[in-house]
């Protein structure tokens, strides 16, 4: 399972009214190699589904990953900070063995 956070669930609805994505869009995450540690993650909206992908669903927000990505994702939590030294969106990944210094790779 894919977990979303209150914090992350009112950002996604604030970009996706802003950006007039349809309710057949979704949030796309994933780890593709790369950074620091050596994985890294992405995320965007996404509408096109493709074979072998792993839905969920938390809040309301739609998620939706590859199973090899799902793989490292497992359990993990979408959140958002925002402010003056937010991050924006991260993921609480209880996987990661080690993270690099700006949070934006991982080790497992």
């Amino acid at each position: 399972m894919l977990f979303v956070a209150d914090s992350a669930k009112e950002k996604i609805d604030e970009l996706r009214a802003n950006e007039s994505f349809g309710e057949d869009y979704f949030v796309r995450v994933s780890v593709t190699s790369g950074g620091c540690s050596g994985l890294s993650y992405t995320m965007d909206f996404d509408n096109e589904s493709q074979e072998n992908d792993q839905v969920f669903e938390d809040k309301g927000v739609k998620v939706v990953t590859d199973l090899r990505s799902f793989l490292y994702l497992c359990n993990t939590t979408l959140e958002f900070s925002g402010g003056l030294e937010g991050k924006g969106f991260y993921f609480n990944n209880p996987n990661a063995s080690r993270t690099c210094g700006c949070g934006e790779s991982f080790a497992v």
